[in-house]
């Protein structure tokens, strides 16, 4: 699976999309010495009985952070709110030794919508094909970005 990666390109002082794999992620990540590596990654038609499961969201939590080898500080936090359907749903934060993981999973279109954000490197493609096939995603979208 390769991503999209958003790239701040300072020289030209503009952004541009490649697509790479995690191996060439990585090695960008580290050459330019960023700061942060960020992936949102969105699913779509997700097990509707998987997002509204509060245990379940906790386990997926503990699994990918043990999947990107990130280092979880406190437990999370999983609230379920939403002032109206289209937005109502378990929203989630937890912070790693070196950042954060966050998400939200909507009811109403059965939709995920995560983000890993982090200073150490971890592979963008592994976590977002994990987080399909966690909560049985139908597809998965994502994109990658360098924080310098």
């Amino acid at each position: 699976m390769a991503s999209k990666v958003m790239t701040n390109n300072v020289a030209a002082s503009n952004v541009m999309a490649e697509t790479v794999n995690d191996a060439e992620i990585v090695a960008q990540f580290k050459q330019r010495g960023c700061w942060g590596l960020y992936t949102s990654v969105d699913l779509k038609g997700c097990d509707p009985a998987s997002i509204r499961d509060a245990e379940k969201i906790h386990r997926f939590i503990v699994e990918l952070c043990d999947l990107i080898d990130m280092k979880r500080f406190g437990e999370p936090q999983i609230v379920h709110f939403g002032p109206c359907e289209r937005v109502a749903g378990f929203s989630m934060t937890q912070l790693i030794e070196t950042s954060l993981v966050s998400g939200h999973f909507a009811n109403e279109t059965n939709a995920a919508y995560l983000d890993i954000f982090s200073c150490k490197e971890y592979e963008p493609s592994r976590a977002a094909e994990f987080c399909k096939d966690f909560f049985g995603a139908e597809s998965v979208t994502y994109q990658v970005l360098f924080r310098d």
